[in-house]
């Protein structure tokens, strides 16, 4: 009786958590429906009614299973509101620490029972101490968590700061990046050549790729999401807006919604312009698609399914099409599309601030990483001696 009674509640937790199709993760649906309490649902469709942005309802909702599930493994008891200050300091101690003190003594850092379990449910892959941004971003989830349920934390408190710093510095860990190449332009060549047949799957897969590089690098979430309803059609512009005689283009806008770090209720949007245009247009006339997903699944004998690719798929279909053209698929991955286009852009003179008006990026720092490294690149600085 006891097993039936859980997994109806399981079941009823699903159905509640579907409310919120839109803003958690496909494939983590129904393992969220066991690792989120009814409060933590209630939560989520309070914040996805007072408009947060979906892909901040996403990474929230990852992280509150994931402390959820830490909390159970490590205490025995579900996720306390508010946490105490000795909950935050194991948190921290469980995933920040040092390398070298772990080799010599095994208790060091996060248990062991609590690791496996944590893998077993697939919410802990890389080894070692989380990545310092990682800690931060869960930390901020549970303390804005904490805070919209109407409480109070110790997340500002003098003694969590402080073991937060010195357990960044012990665990020393270099900064890895999502995609260790950028998708270049002449990356991208290979990568159209890949799929230059005319199979269903050619199709979308170059309608995709140019679609998500020359829309500012969008993320892979943004490219999975991304509908019909969402083109709008414009004006063809010229070629050369300097140059009234220069050819007409066809003109695409994408309205993103509310991007990643939007900081206004305004929808962001991008233009779409040229030969990504006609692909665009082609992969959605041949698969007859005039509304919903643009970019959906398609099975083995090559027919379309009404549902969208997950973003995962989206980085699976880059990593293939990397292998065809010959290049190791270990050393890109979706966000390579992001990282590329500013890379890209920064090589061909455009200004910083023109392409971040594609890119939608917020953090000029951040952007601009992606220009230094060309300009130290092509400058004359690196060429003292050749």
């Amino acid at each position: 009786m006891s097993i039936d009674l859980t997994a109806s509640k399981t079941e009823q937790r699903a159905e509640e958590l579907d409310a919120l199709d839109a803003i958690l993760p496909f494939d983590r649906r129904d393992q969220l429906a066991a690792l989120l309490t009814d409060e933590d649902v209630a939560t989520l469709k309070h914040l996805a009614s007072e408009g947060m942005g979906d892909n901040t309802l996403k990474a929230l909702a990852s992280d509150l299973g994931y402390l959820e599930a830490w909390c159970r493994l490590a205490t025995g008891s579900p996720l306390p509101w508010p946490a105490p200050e000795g909950l935050l300091l194991k948190f921290v101690a469980h995933h920040l620490w040092d390398p070298a003190k772990r080799a010599e003594d095994p208790i060091h850092g996060m248990p062991l029972e609590v690791e496996a379990g944590l893998r077993t449910g697939r919410l802990l892959r890389a080894d070692g101490p989380h990545a310092p941004e990682t800690m931060r971003r869960r930390l901020t989830s549970w303390s804005n968590l904490t805070r919209w349920r109407g409480l109070t934390g110790g997340f500002n408190g003098p003694s969590l700061k402080s073991a937060l710093r010195l357990a960044v510095r012990a665990s020393v860990r270099p900064r890895q990046r999502k995609s260790k190449k950028a998708v270049t332009g002449d990356v991208l060549a290979k990568l159209l050549l890949a799929c230059a047949g005319e199979r269903a799957a050619d199709l979308r897969d170059r309608a995709l790729l140019l679609t998500a590089f020359a829309s500012g690098g969008r993320r892979r979430s943004e490219v999975a999401e991304l509908r019909v309803e969402d083109l709008i059609d414009e004006e063809p512009v010229r070629a050369d807006p300097a140059d009234t005689s220069s050819p007409p283009l066809p003109c695409l806008s994408i309205r993103l919604g509310r991007t990643k770090p939007a900081t206004s209720d305004d929808d962001e949007q991008v233009f779409l312009i040229g030969r990504p245009v006609a692909v665009l247009r082609a992969w959605l006339e041949q698969a007859s698609i005039m509304e919903g997903p643009v970019f959906r699944r398609i099975d083995q004998w090559g027919n379309i399914d009404r549902r969208a690719l997950t973003p995962q798929s989206v980085n699976l279909i880059l990593k293939a099409r990397c292998k065809q053209a010959g290049l190791d698929p270990k050393q890109f991955s979706a966000h390579g599309l992001r990282s590329g286009y500013l890379t890209e852009a920064a090589n061909r003179g455009i200004p910083l601030p023109e392409a971040m008006q594609q890119s939608l990026h917020k953090s000029v720092t951040q952007a601009a990483s992606y220009y230094n490294n060309a300009e130290q690149k092509n400058g004359r600085a690196a060429r003292l001696i050749i």
